[in-house]
């Protein structure tokens, strides 16, 4: 039962019924308690620690994921559903946190308390968020089989163009001009790269391969640039109905959108029969059958730290921070491929990292004179008031 103030949900009370073989003489057949209380838009508590641990897990799946994933393909694998199914199988970990927070839950409310705080609109748009970035995974994962993950970081750099674009038309974002100077100059990069391809093809890749790698890897940039905001909507959502948008409700978020992101996955290794061919693949692996399994282990680690990174991200602060820190991995992940995986670096690639880390820079300025002129305002009003 809820209690109503002014249109709002305010507190939830649990009504038990007292069990009539303990009751003593007199006493009320049912009691209550009150299980939790609930404010009209769920107030977003982020202490500095926090939002530096999930900025941390998005900056290392974003590097450390592609990375591996990579490696996986240079070394002989080449199978797309395995590979994007390992971007989101992972997923369970976020059972310990989950489960977790309903044994607090329990023990503060007793057999009141929820099992889940996620509203169930919310956890069918999660689902639904779920198979979109399945999707996306499998547009990512198979573009990266012909592209260098070099090309492939600064093509996914435009990602933070698409957010911004949709940003505005979902969560009605305010575009500034350093978004869409930032918009420009990313779009450049990425035609750059398209120009001239030549030299940047790894061995074995057909023209034609490459350029089928280069448009799906900006189609999944695209449709993860529509995914992120479309999070934010259903925090907003969640908030606008009463709901307290807690950590804990974030994490049954992305519970959800692992499960199911790796159950569309499934149906793609089922349906090409990647399961019976995995020990196949492992055992002609030029690291060792054990190294195999070790890349996809981590892989899917890892991953699952950029994801859970990101909706923490627009838990914490909004979409487009989550796009710039995407955009931040670039570089890393630029000189850890030459390093590591001993990737080409081309003039072309060199041009495109250049006119990526502007496209940011201009847009963290913009944002940061933004909100300094922001806190300007604020402060001049509470003097006048």
């Amino acid at each position: 039962v809820e209690w109503w103030t002014g249109g709002t949900p305010a507190t939830l009370v649990c009504f038990t019924r007292t069990d009539p073989g303990k009751a003593r003489h007199g006493s009320p057949r049912w009691t209550w308690k009150r299980a939790r209380t609930r404010g009209h838009r769920g107030a977003r508590r982020c202490t500095p620690s926090s939002v530096a641990l999930n900025c941390g897990m998005l900056l290392l799946g974003a590097t450390g994921g592609p990375l591996l994933s990579r490696l996986y393909y240079g070394k002989g694998g080449n199978r797309q559903w395995l590979a994007a199914w390992l971007e989101t199988a992972a997923w369970p970990m976020l059972l310990v946190p989950v489960a977790a927070s309903y044994a607090a839950r329990r023990a503060r409310d007793g057999r009141c308390a929820p099992v889940l705080l996620t509203p169930p609109l919310i956890l069918l748009a999660a689902a639904g968020l779920g198979l979109a970035t399945g999707a996306d995974n499998f547009l990512y994962a198979y573009g990266l089989a012909y592209l260098p993950v070099s090309t492939s970081a600064i093509l996914l750099s435009t990602q933070l163009a698409f957010t911004v674009f949709f940003a505005f038309l979902i969560v009605r974002q305010r575009l500034t001009a350093a978004s869409l100077n930032a918009v420009a100059l990313l779009t450049v990069g990425a035609v750059l790269l398209g120009l001239r391809i030549s030299s940047d093809r790894p061995a074995g890749v057909t023209r034609g391969q490459y350029w089928l790698g280069f448009v799906l890897t900006l189609g999944a940039a695209a449709l993860y640039g529509l995914v992120l905001p479309l999070v934010e909507l259903a925090y907003k959502r969640a908030a606008g109905g009463g709901r307290a948008v807690t950590y804990a409700l974030v994490m049954e978020t992305q519970l959800f959108m692992g499960f199911f992101a790796t159950a569309f996955c499934t149906v793609g290794m089922i349906v090409n029969k990647d399961f019976q061919a995995i020990p196949r693949e492992a055992s002609h692996f030029e690291l060792g059958e054990a190294r195999y399994y070790t890349v996809l282990v981590w892989a899917g680690v890892l991953w699952q730290f950029f994801f859970l990174g990101a909706v923490g991200v627009i838990f914490c602060v909004h979409t487009l921070l989550a796009g710039i820190l995407i955009a931040v991995s670039i570089p890393v992940t630029e000189v850890a491929a030459v390093i590591f995986l001993h990737e080409r670096f081309s003039k072309e690639k060199g041009v495109a990292l250049v006119l990526s880390l502007w496209g940011l820079a201009s847009y963290s300025y913009g944002e940061w004179s933004e909100a300094k002129a922001k806190k300007k305002m604020e402060a001049a009003a509470a003097q006048a008031s």
